[in-house]
């Protein structure tokens, strides 16, 4: 609280009492200083900050690749590049290599599964489709396999697609249908006019009023082979004469 007589004299002058208004010089001049560091402060936001960061030397980043090696995922297919991570030079070695002509024929024929254009037929009557085969070709065979061994009856699967016996049309109707070939069963008759004329490159169909059978990818597939093998699916031929030949168009 300022004394009684300074207070008396700012009012008879006609001054309004107000702490900005009396300052000490010494005073006055400290707040100066201070109001003029703050606003050089304040410009700029954090600018003193920054030109002191920036007289301060940066620290080196962290080198965490150089450090710790990342994975990577790699196709053993393709092979590995060496040298490219630690991670993928320490697995190099025991990634797979690349086989020869010869090994995979190996392989091919301890499994049984054909890798020329000729189907293989099992012990118990079965086709295994080529890896050759185009994707119809494989549908055809596995579809026949499901009916391979099932009976003969005369009009069986001609009324539905499952049945419990089939006869030669409805076998290879069966098959045909599996593959997407036809959409409905279809007898013989019309068998030997379906299609392109001739051989084809995987499926040959054999056709006239009174019985049909196929070839495919070399194996018959044939009701009449049921009484000698228990299984439509043939190794042997039979003789074609009286019968039109036919194929699906690009098979």
């Amino acid at each position: 609280m300022l004394p009684e007589q300074p207070q008396r004299h700012l009012k008879e002058r006609g001054h309004t009492w107000g702490v900005a208004r009396f300052v000490p010089p010494a005073l006055a001049l400290l707040l100066a200083v201070v109001t003029l560091a703050g606003a050089l402060s304040g410009c700029g936001g954090d600018g003193a900050a920054r030109a002191g960061a920036a007289a301060r030397p940066a620290s080196a980043p962290q080198a965490v690749d150089r450090l710790v090696p990342h994975p990577r995922a790699v196709d053993p297919s393709v092979g590995v590049p060496v040298g490219h991570s630690g991670v993928v030079a320490q697995q190099s070695a025991s990634l797979p290599r690349p086989q020869s002509d010869a090994e995979i024929r190996r392989e091919l024929a301890a499994s049984g599964i054909p890798s020329g254009d000729a189907a293989a037929l099992t012990a118990d009557g079965l086709a295994v489709a080529p890896l050759g085969a185009p994707p119809v070709v494989q549908a055809v065979i596995q579809a026949g396999n499901q009916i391979a061994r099932l009976p003969y009856r005369y009009g069986g699967g001609h009324a539905t697609w499952i049945d419990t016996a089939y006869d030669c049309s409805a076998s290879i109707s069966f098959a045909f249908a599996a593959a997407g070939l036809i959409s409905a069963p279809m007898v013989s008759g019309q068998l030997a006019q379906w299609g392109a004329p001739g051989p084809g490159r995987w499926i040959t169909v054999f056709a006239n009023g009174g019985h049909t059978f196929m070839y495919v990818a070399g194996l018959r597939f044939d009701t009449g082979g049921l009484a000698a093998t228990g299984s439509r699916w043939q190794a042997t031929t039979r003789p074609s004469a009286g019968f039109a030949e036919r194929h699906p168009v690009g098979l």
